[in-house]
């Protein structure tokens, strides 16, 4: 998948990243980066509203599932169950969100218990960046159901 059609995916299918400008930075097996700019994501204080902070973390985290399910040919449906956002510094301009695996997690189990159960359970870490600084951090618990169950 290439960023721009992932892009044109969240646009089409998820509304809010389109309102807030969500663009597709980079696609990586292990990673998915997007980005956001300031003026959609203002709050009262010209920072980021820390909903839309969470809403492209949550984002970013998402795209790395659908994007290593996509690629291997297994469509599912992923939802998040629940998520801790934790925020360190004020984004004051143009921010990135960087998804990754959670430590510990394992890929090939996950997709063993997705294949057997029809459904499997992981999660996702995602970064915030903010002119190089760590804004904030995610870590979500993420379920997948297989095709029987779309």
């Amino acid at each position: 998948m290439t960023p721009i059609a992932l892009e044109h995916y969240l646009h089409d299918h998820i509304p809010l990243s389109k309102a807030m400008v969500v663009r597709v930075v980079s696609i990586a097996e292990d990673a998915v980066v997007l980005g956001a700019p300031l003026a959609p994501n203002i709050n009262h204080r010209d920072t980021v509203f820390g909903g839309s902070a969470s809403a492209v973390a949550i984002l970013a985290a998402w795209c790395l599932l659908h994007v290593r399910l996509s690629a291997l040919g297994h469509p599912s449906r992923v939802v998040i169950q629940r998520n801790s956002m934790e925020y360190l510094a004020p984004i004051a301009g143009d921010f990135t969100a960087r998804s990754a695996l959670a430590p510990g997690e394992d890929w090939n189990r996950f997709m063993t218990m997705l294949t057997r159960k029809g459904v499997a359970r992981i999660k996702v870490d995602a970064v915030l960046d903010y002119a190089g600084v760590t804004a904030g951090r995610l870590t979500g618990d993420f379920v997948a159901f297989g095709q029987d169950r779309l």
